[in-house]
């Protein structure tokens, strides 16, 4: 497998998913997250996530509002956190396969040119 590059997962849009894609498994994910190095892989290797910390409350929502916007057009959805009122973390998995796709890492690379 070759490893991708930041630009050719920014390049492409999230197929749409209702299974039946294989799963990215924890050796192969490493290599995506070498083109996603903000992003961390959890420890049963079936998801990534990303930990974002702002200064205020209103910067915290506004960057969840501008991850739901890419989201929403990439029709893959993650999972979002708001704790102590500014610490952000997002996860992507895809749910229909139970594990990573590369919609996930399509997604994060697209999240890392609008976050800070």
């Amino acid at each position: 497998m070759a490893i991708p590059k930041v630009n050719d997962l920014t390049s492409k849009k999230c197929l749409p998913c209702e299974g039946g894609v294989p799963v990215i498994p924890p050796e192969h994910a490493a290599d995506y997250l070498k083109a996603t190095p903000l992003w961390n892989l959890d420890d049963e290797g079936k998801a990534i996530y990303r930990k974002i910390h702002c200064k205020h409350f209103v910067d915290a929502m506004e960057l969840l509002n501008r991850v739901a916007e890419i989201a929403e057009s990439e029709q893959h959805h993650p999972d979002l956190h708001l704790t102590g009122y500014r610490n952000v973390r997002i996860e992507l998995t895809t749910h229909a396969i139970g594990g990573l796709s590369e919609n996930d890492f399509i997604l994060a690379a697209k999240v890392d040119q609008v976050v800070p």
